[in-house]
């Protein structure tokens, strides 16, 4: 299916593995989608900006829902130390992954492919019969959005939601900007 999907389409789901790796998440679900879509400078992303729906928004939202790291980077910083230099120091001394946990225990930041979760893949899907529905042949960003929206569930809808966005008048404004 990703062979359909357009230059920004794919740019989403890479952004949301980063996202998903930054926040030290196993797994890429529909939050992460919404914050690969919100990190894009397309018609799509300026709709959701126009929300308020920001990175730093969404990601702080996620943080609440989900957690992030263990070790909190930005109260460590307020007091002026900064854990990416700390771990680069580490790392240059002994060796990458000098500070991950030991074996059975979460690194820091998940190693290798993360799968998407089952309502994840779902989206995707839908992002597909949404495409199909409007006759396009190729998977837009805003399709994904469209995907999100008509699948319903999930954290990135509690995030639209906990923001009084009404999915259908976003669905409406995304179609737009995409010239549906």
């Amino acid at each position: 299916m990703f062979e359909r999907f357009t230059t920004d389409a794919r740019e989403v789901v890479v952004r949301a593995q980063q996202e998903a790796r930054q926040l030290h998440h196993g797994f890429i679900g529909t939050e992460h989608l919404l914050l690969g879509l919100v990190g894009g400078s397309t018609p799509t992303a300026d709709v959701l900006t126009r929300h308020g729906l920001t990175t730093p928004v969404v990601r702080e939202a996620v943080q609440a829902y989900l957690g992030a790291a263990d070790i909190d980077a930005a109260a460590l910083g307020t007091v002026g130390i900064d854990l990416d230099a700390v771990r680069a120091s580490v790392e240059a001394t002994f060796g990458p992954g000098a500070l991950d946990m030991t074996a059975g225990r979460r690194s820091r930041e998940p190693k290798g492919h993360i799968p998407f979760t089952a309502r994840s893949k779902k989206v995707l899907e839908l992002s597909l019969r949404e495409a199909v529905v409007l006759g396009s042949g190729e998977i837009s960003d805003g399709h994904v959005v469209l995907g999100l929206i008509r699948e319903g569930e999930g954290l990135a809808m509690k995030i639209l939601h906990d923001r009084g966005i009404d999915p259908e008048s976003l669905a409406g404004e995304i179609r737009t900007a995409m010239g549906a």
